[in-house]
């Protein structure tokens, strides 16, 4: 289903009441909650800063590999060989394209493309719950108050995903309809659906909220229902409900002239522009890729939901965050939260399943000439302990990790910042997500003193952060 992630607290009743009006009256078209998908608010910024002028606004799109529960440190881009095997763990090392960066023995196809990454090895959050550090990686604003495991969205927490914040800022689709920021293929919570914050439009108002495209590429025949007319609506009906709407919204406008509801009619355009692009629905066709490609990727949810990113951005969306997709009867649901039975679980399909898929997207884009304007990063919330646990599992760890980004204005084989022996903390090259959000919209364009408004008109800095110019 393709629909807006909840508003957060605070939002404009006049909206809400309008978009439930139409629902009840058959108007919601198929589950889009139309009132969220566009906004107008001014945008300031400065000149980027002497020597990052090449990598500025280099990439056009973002496509985020998200890997809920936390990518192990250990066993991906920081190994250690020689720490001792409570440390080290059950795997070894590799050699990859960049002399003297050794990666995990289960990334042996990513080990190939490191000239074209960048490895951060001293990220750090500070913060060893999976909520409010992942509110912290997709918002770059540290959680009030740190640890805080099963927060939700609510003040003073509403900083605006770097998604809803791509949409703030670009605004702009690759054709007709195409919203500038989606999620896919679900959002991320934690057990019994305690959605973590960090994951809508926050203060800059529900408009900004990025789509949430709930689905499983991987299905025989796959197509998103929204994108098309119900099988049982005939163009009569259609046209008729069309006529209604337009009825309804003259009495409605007689009665509410508020600014997020005198821009309905427009968002709502867009929204009819998208169920009827015969463009749009082309680029959630994944049966106009090859076998071979969708081969490459691989065959579960997860990797398709990356395929389906590649051509979401190559139709021209701005940012694209792609979830790790549960996985029924495994341990933790299939995520990365590995506290049990860690080295079985990252050998049978966790490791290789991002393997595979994370080293066909950058080759695809490589090969369609998408990399050097498509940024790639490869995150979760954070990553794992030194230590194994008496399950044989890793805990959460938010002191030191690592990321990887590629693409869009990054510059590959380069591997910043150093943990200690035992990827417990960092010894140099420290940054924190804020630093990442301020070099993701430098690569988009936009410097961190970028200047936006909130739903209140309160002036706020796109990041505080710094631009990491070692990986540019």
């Amino acid at each position: 289903m393709l629909s807006i992630l909840d508003c957060s607290p605070g939002s404009r009743p006049a909206v809400g009441s309008r978009r439930e009006l139409l629902r009840v009256g058959g108007l919601a078209f198929g589950g889009l909650s139309l009132p969220g998908l566009l906004g107008n608010r001014p945008v300031t910024h400065a000149a980027p800063e002497p020597g990052l002028a090449t990598s500025f606004g280099r990439a056009k799109s973002v496509i985020v590999m998200f890997l809920g529960g936390g990518p192990p440190q250990h066993e991906s881009w920081d190994p250690k060989p020689e720490a001792p095997p409570e440390i080290r763990g059950g795997f070894g090392s590799i050699d990859s394209a960049t002399p003297g960066l050794r990666v995990g023995e289960l990334m042996p196809l990513t080990a190939t493309l490191t000239d074209q990454i960048a490895v951060l090895r001293a990220m750090v959050t500070n913060d060893n719950a999976h909520s409010s550090s992942g509110y912290q990686m997709m918002t770059g604003v540290p959680h009030v108050p740190l640890s805080q495991e099963n927060a939700v969205s609510k003040a003073p927490n509403l900083a605006p995903h770097w998604g809803a914040l791509a949409k703030y800022l670009k605004r702009r689709g690759g054709g007709v309809g195409f919203p500038p920021a989606i999620t896919l293929p679900n959002r991320i919570a934690n057990v019994g659906e305690i959605v973590w914050p960090g994951q809508n439009g926050g203060v800059l108002g529900p408009q900004y909220d990025p789509w949430l495209l709930t689905c499983d590429p991987s299905k025989p025949g796959f197509q998103v229902p929204d994108l098309a007319l119900p099988g049982e609506l005939s163009a009569v009906r259609w046209d008729g409900r069309l006529k209604l709407r337009e009825q309804v919204n003259a009495q409605l406008d007689r009665l509410q002239e508020a600014a997020s509801v005198r821009g309905f009619d427009r968002q709502t355009q867009q929204a009819l522009d998208l169920l009827g692009g015969g463009r749009a629905r082309a680029a959630f066709d994944l049966s106009l890729e090859s076998a071979a490609t969708r081969e490459r990727y691989g065959q579960t949810r997860w990797a398709q939901s990356v395929l389906l990113a590649r051509r979401l951005v190559e139709a021209g969306v701005s940012l694209v965050q792609i979830n790790w997709a549960n996985i029924e009867g495994e341990p933790n649901a299939g995520s990365w939260d590995t506290h049990d039975r860690h080295n079985d679980l990252l050998k049978r399909f966790l490791m290789p399943w991002m393997d595979r898929a994370y080293s066909a997207l950058l080759t695809d884009l490589a090969e369609r000439g998408l990399l050097d304007e498509t940024l790639v990063l490869w995150v979760g919330e954070f990553g794992h302990t030194p230590k194994f646990n008496a399950n044989a599992g890793r805990d959460h760890w938010g002191h030191c990790f690592s990321i990887a980004l590629a693409g869009g204005g990054i510059r590959g084989g380069v591997v910043h910042g150093k943990s200690d022996g035992q990827a417990a903390f960092p010894v140099s090259g420290r940054v924190e997500p804020r630093d990442l959000h301020a070099t993701v919209f430098h690569c988009l364009g936009f410097p961190p003193d970028t200047e936006l408004s909130d739903s209140e008109g309160r002036p706020h800095p796109l990041s505080r952060g710094r631009v990491i110019g070692e990986i540019l």
